[in-house]
């Protein structure tokens, strides 16, 4: 799996290639931005094919070293399972995801996606906690793949799409 990094969050990772590496996992490849909030340093996830988005928030320094294996996975999967997927699709998607890597070729239109996450998540956090270690990060994940997006023009829901494709892999 590829992780297309921005400039932000390639400085804080180890191996990141600066030129486009192919996808080879079955689900496709993420887009992921660092964030600071209330001083703390979160990361924002979207899958490029649905636009489902996780947010990580208060990581320390060696988490980013370890970003994929300690904070991208078990999101993802207690995120899955919030949205009711079955512990053995779980499994299988998370084995579909195959090994990491970092590039920063990120897309533009993916960017847009997430800005506009951010502003979804900004309002969601600061009408309801003071402080972003406060949130639950599965259920902010939750909330943000859980609204309509817009791509060039289509509109979809991203759990929809995001969960037919881990269906297709059975």
């Amino acid at each position: 799996m590829v992780i297309h990094a921005t400039r932000k969050l390639a400085d804080r990772l180890p191996n990141v290639s600066k030129e486009l590496l192919s996808e080879d996992s079955p689900l496709g490849s993420w887009h992921a931005d660092r964030l600071t909030l209330n001083r703390r340093q979160c990361v924002l996830f979207c899958h490029d094919a649905s636009r489902a988005t996780l947010v990580a928030a208060g990581l320390r320094k060696p988490q980013f070293q370890r970003l994929y294996s300690e904070v991208f996975k078990p999101l993802l999967a207690d995120t899955l399972f919030s949205f009711g997927c079955k512990p053995a699709s779980i499994d299988r998607t998370m084995l579909a995801l195959g090994p990491i890597r970092f590039d920063t070729a990120t897309d533009r239109s993916v960017l847009g996606s997430m800005r506009v996450a951010r502003q979804d998540f900004e309002a969601y956090l600061f009408n309801r906690f003071p402080n972003v270690l406060m949130m639950d990060p599965v259920r902010a994940s939750h909330r943000l793949t859980r609204r309509p997006v817009s791509v060039r023009g289509k509109h979809f829901w991203p759990e929809d799409r995001l969960l037919d494709m881990i269906n297709a892999l059975e």
